[in-house]
């Protein structure tokens, strides 16, 4: 992997919009300079610099794409493209891959081309939909949830916090389940595997009693499903004991479970809410119903947004609001926790795990696998971005692998649980590891002295030059500094055995 100060970021490119067919484009004969930028807001700037041509065409050009932008002047094309080569590239060791075999994994032994799936949800409630998707090469889709319950959404029904570029950090929904018949579903699937056999197509149902979990888990297997997800952590139901009232109570869990199991031979997945302390009871109740695998996380009940005036939350559908599931890179953490603790289950282990939330980049992504998913699930950054994220999801993580010497997914599946406690009593606490400060990269701003001023151990004072310098024996190595800065010019420095 390149050095993180040879690394490029959102934050160089902050005023891109990230356009469809984008003017930019229509201005450079020699380049795309859309999807090399895209590359690098997904992290993925590696796999977009070796991609160039060996000449760089920016050296004798006049900027054109960059008058030609939608926001004319504002996003540093050439710049950006300059740093691929001469920073980026010059690190970048591994040569593109081949092809995407490394990739290839499975779900519960049913084979994937790749581990990357839409996630049940409107991004996956058409046949149109989960065709593009296809095209643009997802390895599949868990279709948005089949069930017999009447189905009326609300308008509006998203509301977002956002970043300083206007992208969403966080997200919130109060959408409910497939608003198409139980009939019109099971001919999507028909049409789905017969156009795509070679795509994994995930079921997702919600049963009202026992009988309904066994007959809408047969249907899906008879109609082209190759897996069955449950449902059991939606958090947006109308009516009491369907979705996340399900997913608290381990008894309902298995007994739904064990319900679904009689109506198909195919693998079945519990999908389980993170509304909850431990999620290992429930998916321990899953087990013993016979889940195969174990799909986690779904969104997090939340408020978000109360409007000053009306002192309605968002969304506010005709004065009111209610409470809704979040979602976006903001609930990773969250995810990422959840999916340790399944891993790390003794009683869990050989279940497959197929985790989701808050996944944007490849790097996002990797993250869950080595915490022990085997598959991964996406939906809000497909709502944000579009499906064409597969893009550098796919080129990314497929490099990064190469790169490890890795011959296959599956090779870095739980390599991060091994180092990780449930605990932080585990933890050695008798060293510090004191911030390292690049001058050539410091612009001055002071940041890094208000934060450990103000929310740390007051080791850090600005010289006449305005640059930062440190009181060793007041410093506990807490790294604030290193986060706060806003040109990434303080790294980890030389370690102190405490006495």
């Amino acid at each position: 992997m390149i050095p993180t100060e040879a690394r490029l970021s959102r934050a160089d490119m902050i005023r891109c919009a990230l356009c469809h067919e984008a003017p930019c484009d229509s201005r450079c004969h020699a380049l795309k300079p859309s999807t090399l930028l895209r590359s690098i807001w997904f992290g993925n700037e590696q796999s977009a610099a070796l991609t160039l041509p060996e000449s760089n065409p920016c050296l004798t050009c006049e900027a054109m794409c960059e008058r030609a932008c939608v926001r004319p002047g504002e996003v540093p094309v050439r710049d950006m493209i300059n740093r691929l080569y001469y920073r980026v590239l010059p690190e970048t060791e591994t040569p593109t891959p081949p092809d995407e075999s490394r990739l290839a994994c499975d779900l519960c032994g049913v084979p994937l081309e790749n581990p990357f799936l839409l996630s049940s949800s409107v991004v996956a409630s058409t046949y149109d939909m989960c065709a593009r998707a296809f095209e643009a090469g997802w390895g599949g889709a868990c279709f948005k949830t089949v069930s017999t319950v009447d189905i009326h959404e609300a308008s509006p029904r998203f509301s977002a916090i956002t970043g300083d570029n206007g992208s969403l950090i966080g997200f919130k929904n109060i959408e409910q389940l497939s608003d198409h018949s139980v009939a019109e579903n099971m001919a999507i699937f028909r049409r789905l595997k017969a156009a795509y056999p070679q795509k994994f197509i995930l079921a997702s149902i919600m049963g009202q009693n026992d009988a309904e979990w066994t007959e809408l888990a047969r249907l899906c297997e008879e109609n082209g499903a190759d897996a069955v997800e449950l449902n059991f952590s939606c958090p947006n139901m109308m009516e009491e004991g369907l979705g996340s009232d399900i997913g608290q109570v381990p008894e309902l869990v298995e007994r739904f479970t064990l319900a679904a199991k009689k109506g198909c031979s195919i693998p079945v997945l519990a999908k389980l809410t993170p509304n909850v302390a431990s999620m290992a009871p429930m998916a321990e109740a899953a087990k013993r119903g016979g889940a195969d695998g174990i799909a986690a996380i779904n969104t997090i009940k939340s408020v978000v947004g109360v409007n000053p005036h009306t002192y309605v939350s968002a969304p506010a559908v005709r004065g009111q609001g209610a409470v809704g599931g979040y979602s976006g890179n903001a609930v990773k953490p969250i995810a990422l926790r959840f999916i340790a603790e399944l891993a790390q289950d003794p009683a869990l282990q050989g279940m497959h795990l197929s985790g989701m939330g808050g996944v944007e980049t490849w790097r996002d992504a990797l993250e869950f696998i080595l915490l022990g998913a085997g598959s991964i699930q996406v939906t809000t950054a497909v709502m944000q971005f579009g499906y064409r994220i597969i893009d550098d999801l796919k080129s990314g993580l497929n490099l990064y692998l190469a790169e490890k010497g890795f011959s296959s997914l599956r090779d870095a599946i739980g390599l991060g649980l091994d180092s990780l406690n449930q605990s932080t009593d585990a933890l050695e606490r008798d060293t510090v590891l004191f911030p390292q400060f690049n001058p050539e990269r410091c612009i001055g701003c002071g940041r890094c002295m208000i934060s450990c001023r103000d929310g740390g151990h007051q080791a850090i004072t600005l010289d006449e030059r305005r640059r930062p310098v440190l009181n060793g024996k007041a410093c506990v190595g807490c790294h604030l500094c290193v986060l706060v800065c806003p040109e990434r010019a303080i790294s980890t420095g030389r370690k102190r055995v405490k006495r």
